[in-house]
C-alpha cells in the first residue's frame, strides 16, 4: 500500500479546511477511551506511527498523487495549504503532538494524546490527520490492554496455586500472525502484546520493536510441531513423528512442544508419550510441551494435565496444588480468549492443579477480534483559535451522553488517590502534566525505549 500520509485519510476530511470559521489559526485535538470492555487501558502505540509516518516529509509527488485522485474522487483538496507545508517546512508536518508515556495505565475517558497545528495557516491539518492517527492508537493500545488484562488473571492464579510467579512472561504466547488482516496488523499488534508477555510466534512483531522501539530481542519462541509435520509420518506413524521431535529437539534445558490430537489426544498421552517415549522424556534434561488443539478447552486442558499426572507422577507444592514433574507440560492454543482462560484456569484450581502446569497461545482473539469500539475510542476537536482567542468546541448529543465530549485545551494530572483526571490546561496549578510532548514539526522529541515501556507498565500493574 501507498506511504502517501496525505492519502491516509477518509474522504470527507479532504473537504473540511473550506469548513472552519473565518480567522481559525490554530484546532487542538485529543484521544481518548470512553469506556468500552475495560476500565483501564494500556497506552501504547504511537511511537511507531511517528517514526514510520511523521518523521519522514511529504513529497511534491504525494501532492501531485492527491491533486489527480481527489480531483477524479470528487471532492476538493487543499492543495495550496499542502503546497505550503512542502515550501516553508520542507515537507515536515507543522504540529504537535503530546501524549502519555507509553505503557502507562490509565482510566478510561481520560485524554491519552493531544495534539494542535503549530503554524496558523494549518488549522485544517489537526483533524485532517485523524483518521491516521486514531487508528495508530486505538489498536496496539487496545491489543495491549487485552494482553495486560490476561497477564493479570494468569498471574492471580500464579499467586494462588503456585510457588513462583517465575514463568509468568512466558504463560501466554501470541499465536496471531495468521489471523491478523495486513503484516502491519501482525507487527503492531504483536508489538503491544510483548509490553506485558515476552512469548511470541509473530516475527513482524520483533522487527517493529527493533525498529521503533531498540529491543534487540524483545519476544522468544521454541521449536513446535504443527499437524502436518505428524500426520505426514501416517497414523501408523505418529509415535515415530514424536520420537523424531525429541530427537531433534529435546535435550538438557530445551523446551519442545508437540501437538498431539491429530488423531486420538487420549491414545497420545497414555500409551505414546506416557509409555513408549516416558523414558526417554524423562532422561531428556528438558520439557516437553504437549499441545491439545481441539475439543473444549476447559475439558480437554484439565483432563490432559490430570492424564500427565497419572503418567509422570506429580508434586505438591506449598499451597497445596499439584505440580507435573518439569519434563512434561501443556500449552493450550485453541479456543483461547481472556474469558476461557479464566475458565481454564479455575477448573485447574478446582481440581487442585496448579496453574504454573499450563501455558496458553491465544490468535484472533488477541490481535485481530477487536474494533475501535472495544475501548470505545474517539478523536475530537475540543478547542480551537479563532480571532485571536481559544473558544470551546464539544458535542453534546441529547440521544447519546456518552458521545459527550471534553472543552477546551487539556492536561492530565494524578489525583490524591493516584488515579487519573484530565483537567483543562488552564486549570493546571502547578501540578504535573502527564501528557508529555512527543512530537513537533517533523522531530520526535521523546524516544521510548521498549524496555522502559514493558518497566513503567510492570511498576502500576
Amino acid at each position: 500500500m501507498s506511504k502517501n500520509l496525505i492519502l491516509n485519510v477518509d474522504s470527507y476530511k479532504s473537504s473540511h479546511y473550506l469548513q472552519y470559521p473565518p480567522n481559525t489559526t490554530r484546532v487542538s485535538s485529543y484521544i481518548e477511551s470512553r469506556g468500552g470492555e475495560f476500565d483501564k487501558v494500556v497506552f501504547f502505540g504511537l511511537q511507531m506511527f511517528i517514526k514510520e509516518y511523521l518523521c519522514k516529509p511529504i513529497s511534491a509527488e504525494d501532492i501531485d498523487e492527491a491533486v489527480a485522485l481527489f480531483a477524479a474522487h470528487g471532492v476538493p483538496f487543499n492543495e495550496a495549504g499542502w503546497r505550503y507545508i512542502l515550501d516553508r517546512y520542507q515537507g515536515f508536518l507543522p504540529v504537535e503532538i503530546q501524549a502519555v508515556p507509553e505503557g502507562t495505565v490509565i482510566e478510561g475517558k481520560n485524554v491519552l494524546v493531544q495534539m494542535v497545528n503549530t503554524d496558523m495557516e494549518c488549522a485544517w491539518l489537526t483533524s485532517y490527520l485523524e483518521t491516521a492517527l486514531l487508528r495508530a492508537v486505538w489498536y496496539p493500545t487496545t491489543v495491549a490492554t487485552i494482553s495486560w488484562n490476561c497477564r493479570n488473571v494468569i498471574e492471580r492464579y500464579l499467586q494462588s496455586t503456585a510457588d513462583s510467579l517465575d514463568g509468568l512472561p512466558f504463560k501466554l504466547h501470541d499465536f496471531g500472525a495468521r489471523g491478523a488482516s495486513s503484516e502491519e496488523t501482525a507487527a503492531i499488534g504483536g508489538a503491544a502484546h510483548l509490553v506485558s508477555f515476552m512469548g511470541t510466534d509473530t516475527v513482524s512483531a520483533l522487527l517493529a520493536v527493533r525498529r521503533y522501539y531498540g529491543a534487540e530481542m524483545a519476544g522468544f519462541s521454541i521449536p513446535a510441531a504443527e499437524h502436518s509435520t505428524i500426520t505426514s509420518w501416517s497414523r501408523d506413524g505418529e509415535l515415530d513423528a514424536y520420537r523424531n521431535m525429541l530427537n531433534q529437539f529435546s535435550g538438557p534445558g530445551k523446551i519442545v512442544a508437540v501437538v498431539s490430537d491429530s488423531y486420538d489426544l487420549w491414545n497420545a498421552i497414555d500409551n505414546l508419550w506416557g509409555e513408549e517415549l516416558k523414558a526417554q522424556i524423562e532422561q531428556s534434561g528438558g520439557t516437553l510441551v504437549v499441545r491439545p488443539d481441539s475439543g473444549d478447552p476447559v475439558e480437554v486442558v484439565t483432563e490432559t494435565v490430570e492424564r500427565l499426572m497419572d503418567k509422570f507422577g506429580y508434586s505438591v507444592n506449598s499451597k497445596g496444588f499439584r505440580v507435573l514433574p518439569a519434563c512434561i507440560r501443556v500449552i493450550q492454543g485453541d479456543g483461547i480468549s481472556l474469558k476461557s482462560i479464566e475458565d481454564i484456569l479455575a477448573a485447574m484450581k478446582a481440581r487442585e492443579q496448579s496453574a504454573e502446569n499450563v501455558a496458553f497461545g491465544m490468535g484472533a482473539e488477541l490481535l485481530q477480534k477487536v474494533n475501535r469500539d472495544t475501548l470505545q475510542f474517539a478523536m475530537k476537536a475540543s478547542a480551537v483559535r479563532v480571532d485571536g482567542f481559544w473558544r470551546d468546541v464539544y458535542k453534546d448529543p441529547v440521544t447519546d451522553q456518552g458521545k459527550r465530549s471534553k472543552k477546551g485545551r487539556l492536561a492530565l494530572v494524578k489525583d490524591p488517590c493516584g488515579s487519573f483526571k484530565t483537567v483543562r490546561e488552564q486549570d493546571l496549578s502547578g501540578r504535573d502534566n502527564y501528557l508529555e510532548t512527543v512530537f513537533s514539526n517533523g522531530e520526535l522529541l521523546v524516544n521510548q525505549r521498549f524496555d522502559d515501556i514493558r518497566e513503567r507498565l510492570n511498576n502500576q500493574g
